[in-house]
C-alpha cells in the first residue's frame, strides 16, 4: 500500500506554491519529480566522490567507479538483463534510440522494411526516417483505432520477409495506452526481425523484464523514474550490441589507438565514449532503490485508482472528450473541452497552481489522426492525490466558464 502522506513528504518540490496556490503537479509524463534521497545522492557525489571513473588509480577515482558500476548493476537487476554489459548508459531515451538507428545503417539494404507504430513519440519516428534516407529502407506504419489502440491485424499484414526492424513504444506518452509488446515482439521474431521498445513512458508505472519479453533492445530515461535528467539506458542483447558499430568515437570506448588503426573496447564501453554523467547515473541507481522499495505493484494499484477516479470526475464536465480510451492504459488523461484551445486551458489552470501539459506532446501523427491541434494532458504519479484530482476538476470548470 502507498502511504501517500509519507511519500509526499519525500518530495521537497511538492511543498511549494505556484501563483499563491499549492502546487498540483500533473505533468509526470514529461518528467517525474525527485525524492530527497535522489537529490542527496547528487550532492553527495560532488561533495565526497567527485573524480573521473575507469581511469584513475587514486582512491576517489576508484570509489567513484565502484559507485557508478554499482548503479549499472542495480539497473541490470531492475530490468532483469542477463549481463551487466548489456546495459549501455546513455544521455536518455532519444540518445539510446539514435545509437541503434545509426548502428543499423551498416546492416540494412535498399528495399528492406522497418515498422513503427502510429502512436510514437517523435524521438521514435525521426531517427528511423533518417535511417531510411541513409539506406533506402522503407518505413511502414501500424495504424491505430479511435480508442487509441494499435490494429494488430494490420501489423500482421505488414510483417514479411523484408521486415528487419520493428519499433513500438511500450506506453503512448500522448494517450497512456499500454501496447501489447510481447505479442508484437513474438510475431516479429517469427519472421526474423529485431524489435526495439521505447519504454520511457512505461517504466514509471511498469517494471519490465527484458528476458521474459525476449526483446532485442529496450530504452528508457532516468528522469521519468524519479531520477535526474541527462541519463538513460539502452538495453541490448549481447549478440545485437556486438553487431552494431560504435556510435561515437573518443576516450573510454577504445582498446588501443594508433594513427594507423583503432580497436574498440568490449561491451559496454564500446558505446560509452567520453566522460559520462557520473553523478546522474549513481542517482539513477538511488531512484530505482526508492521505487523498488515502494513496490511497483503498489504503485500500479494506487495509480489505477487515481486514473479511475479522475476519469469519472472529469467526464462530469460537459463537452470534455478524452482521447485514448483503451482498457489497458497508464494514469494519463488526454482531453479537450469543446472547441477551446488546449493552450488556453493550460494557461488558466496554471494560475491556479496546476501543472499540465498542452499541445501535440511530440506526437503530431496522433493529433492528425484525431484531427485536433493538440490536447490537455494530465499525467499522474504515485505521489498525486485524489484531492488534487478535485482541484483539477474545479480549475477546469472555472477555465471552461471563462473561455466559453
Amino acid at each position: 500500500m502507498i502511504d501517500i502522506n509519507k511519500v509526499r513528504a519525500d518530495f521537497p518540490i511538492l511543498k511549494q506554491t505556484i501563483n499563491g496556490k499549492p502546487l498540483v503537479y500533473l505533468d509526470n509524463a514529461a518528467t517525474g519529480q525527485k525524492p530527497q534521497v535522489v537529490i542527496d545522492s547528487i550532492v553527495n557525489y560532488y561533495s565526497t566522490l567527485n573524480a573521473n571513473i575507469h581511469r584513475g588509480v587514486h582512491t576517489l577515482s576508484q570509489k567513484a567507479t565502484d559507485a557508478y558500476e554499482l548503479a549499472r548493476f542495480k539497473i541490470q537487476k531492475h530490468f532483469n538483463a542477463k549481463q551487466n554489459y548489456e546495459i549501455i548508459l546513455t544521455a536518455g531515451t532519444t540518445h539510446s534510440i539514435n545509437i541503434v538507428a545509426t548502428g543499423f545503417t551498416t546492416l540494412l539494404q535498399k528495399g528492406d522494411e522497418i515498422i513503427v507504430s502510429a502512436m510514437e513519440h517523435h524521438s521514435n519516428i525521426v531517427p528511423w526516417q533518417m535511417l531510411c534516407e541513409r539506406t533506402g529502407a522503407i518505413l511502414k506504419v501500424i495504424p491505430m483505432n479511435l480508442d487509441g489502440e494499435l490494429i494488430m491485424t494490420a501489423y500482421d499484414n505488414l510483417l514479411s520477409n523484408k521486415t528487419k526492424l520493428v519499433f513500438v513504444n511500450h506506453v503512448s506518452n500522448a494517450l497512456g495506452t499500454i501496447n501489447p509488446i510481447k505479442e508484437i515482439i513474438d510475431k516479429a521474431h517469427k519472421i526474423g526481425a529485431a524489435v526495439l521498445i521505447d519504454g520511457a513512458q512505461a517504466c514509471p508505472h511498469i517494471k519490465p523484464d527484458v528476458q521474459a519479453l525476449d526483446v532485442d533492445f529496450y530504452v528508457a530515461s532516468a528522469h521519468k523514474l524519479c531520477g535526474p535528467t541527462g541519463v538513460g539506458i539502452l538495453y541490448g542483447k549481447e549478440e545485437w550490441l556486438n553487431k552494431l558499430p560504435p556510435y561515437q568515437g573518443g576516450g573510454e570506448m577504445i582498446k588501443q589507438v594508433t594513427f594507423e588503426k583503432t580497436t574498440y573496447a568490449d561491451l559496454p564501453h564500446k558505446f560509452e565514449a567520453g566522460t559520462p554523467n557520473i553523478a546522474g547515473v549513481i542517482a539513477f541507481g538511488t531512484a530505482l532503490d526508492y521505487l523498488n522499495n515502494l513496490g511497483f505493484n503498489n504503485i500500479a494499484a494506487y495509480e489505477a485508482e487515481l486514473l479511475d477516479y479522475a476519469t469519472k470526475k472529469l467526464l462530469q464536465i460537459e463537452g470534455l472528450k478524452i482521447y485514448g480510451t483503451s482498457k489497458s492504459k497508464t494514469a494519463v488523461i488526454s482531453f479537450n473541452i469543446g472547441n477551446i484551445h488546449p493552450y488556453d486551458i493550460g494557461s488558466i489552470i496554471d494560475k491556479l497552481g496546476i501543472a499540465v501539459r498542452t499541445g501535440h506532446h511530440c506526437a503530431q501523427p496522433i493529433m492528425d489522426f484525431y484531427k485536433i491541434p493538440g490536447t490537455v494532458r494530465a499525467s499522474f504519479s504515485f505521489y498525486n492525490t485524489f484531492e488534487e484530482v478535485d482541484l483539477l476538476y474545479n480549475a477546469l470548470v472555472k477555465a471552461k466558464t471563462m473561455l466559453s
